[in-house]
């Protein structure tokens, strides 16, 4: 089967994105393909490079990378929440007058149509929200 994720919330807040992770992980290994992870609301917080986890623990946004850079999974970011929440990729940033940015690859900034396609490619679409 096909899989997309939709992960709602905040690394170091909620349970969500470690959650979403773990069952990733489980889809691959029981030979499901997933598509894509989309992340939305606080969810865009996986996705910044300035977050920083407690000493000792699990820096999710690097473990999403890892997803990627293993299984060729789409890190897709809504983009209209990231910027409600001071996300912003080098284009954004430019396009503001920023002088810096905290989203790069493979995160992709990306818009509701994205998650739509999502919905109508995939089998499932499993949220994981706070």
């Amino acid at each position: 089967m096909r899989y997309a994720l939709l992960v709602m919330g905040a690394p170091y807040v909620s349970q969500a994105p470690y959650s979403a992770l773990r069952f990733a992980h489980a889809l691959i290994r029981q030979g499901h393909t997933l598509e894509s992870v989309f992340f939305y609301h606080n969810g865009v917080h996986n996705a910044s490079l300035l977050i920083t986890p407690p000493q000792g623990g699990e820096c999710i946004r690097s473990a999403w990378q890892a997803l990627y850079h293993q299984h060729s999974v789409k890190l897709d970011v809504c983009i209209a929440a990231a910027l409600q929440r001071g996300l912003v990729d080098a284009a954004e940033a430019n396009r503001h007058g920023y002088v810096t940015y905290n989203v790069e690859p493979p995160f992709e900034l990306t818009g509701l149509g994205q998650l739509i396609t999502l919905q109508q490619r995939c089998d499932r679409v499993v949220t994981f929200a706070p």
